[in-house]
């Protein structure tokens, strides 16, 4: 998700985001270890999305 559609969502759904993004990347991890994803990548864009969704929310604080 880009920060330009991130910055005009209220605070309350950026931080259901964040968690559940946080949520997602949990569950990555877990399949990583199990060797059953196959797509590494989504790791690194969930990431990126936790990191530009609480980027946004500091800037409303």
């Amino acid at each position: 998700m880009k920060y330009k559609e991130l910055k005009n969502k209220p605070k309350a759904e950026l931080e259901k985001l964040v968690r559940e993004s946080r949520e997602k990347l949990r569950e990555l991890r877990f399949k990583i270890a199990n060797r059953s994803l196959k797509n590494i990548t989504e790791v690194d864009k969930t990431r990126k999305t936790i990191a530009r969704a609480m980027t946004a929310l500091k800037q409303i604080k």
